[in-house]
């Protein structure tokens, strides 16, 4: 696991994830698998398009985890 990308539900983090913060994890994540911390400009398109999806299905999860002993507040 990328020691740079934090958990982001609650304890772990006090207050619900912004959109900075997930998409902050999602670019890290996609650095770590794609072994490139900056893509060069033909895979671009492909690098961003994959850190928008893993910030949108980070989102899906983290709005749906039940954190026992917590107040859903959506």
């Amino acid at each position: 696991m990328c020691r740079s990308i934090k958990t982001l539900r609650p304890p772990a983090l006090p207050e619900e994830a912004t959109e900075e913060d997930i998409r902050a994890a999602a670019l890290q994540f996609v650095r770590k698998v794609s072994g490139f911390r900056a893509p060069a400009a033909h895979n671009q398109e492909v690098f961003d398009r994959a850190v928008d999806e893993i910030a949108e299905a980070t989102a899906r999860l983290l709005d749906g985890l039940e954190i026992r002993g917590a107040v859903r507040t959506s």
